[in-house]
């Protein structure tokens, strides 16, 4: 049985794959700008308007961006038995519900979705290998 973890926030999903007793370790970056946006303090007028539309374009580019990222991750572990996604922030969330959205075949093998906290690559690969309780 191949279990799968998915370390996952913005910049980057760590991907660990452990078939068999085998261990796999793979990182996929995501091309994700980060967008800045004006800050109101020291101005003495506001924009307005345009700012709403400037921002409007940086959203709908980042879901683009987000939609391929997730795509580029699905490609990697479409061939798993077990799947758990985990990390810090809402990017966790992000994917399962594009998993439930789009990717029927690997929607039912998720098992959890959990949030965590920043960790080191040795870190990951044993919070998989405890998930599903290998060793």
């Amino acid at each position: 049985m191949k279990h799968t973890g998915v370390w996952i926030d913005k910049d980057k999903a760590h991907i660990v794959k452990i078939d068999n007793g085998k261990e796999s370790f793979s990182t996929i970056q995501s091309e994700i700008e980060h967008f800045k946006t004006k800050g109101g303090s020291g101005q003495r007028f506001k924009s307005g308007p345009q700012d709403v539309i400037k921002d409007s374009k940086y959203l709908e580019r980042e879901k683009h961006q987000l939609k391929q990222y997730f795509q580029n991750i699905v490609e990697d572990i479409k061939d798993t038995d077990a799947l758990v996604i985990f990390g810090p922030a809402g990017t966790n969330e992000k994917f399962k519900k594009e998993l439930d959205k789009n990717y029927n075949a690997l929607k039912i093998k998720v098992k959890d979705v959990v949030k965590t906290d920043s960790m080191t690559n040795n870190q990951i690969i044993a919070w998989v290998r405890d998930y599903f309780k290998l060793n």
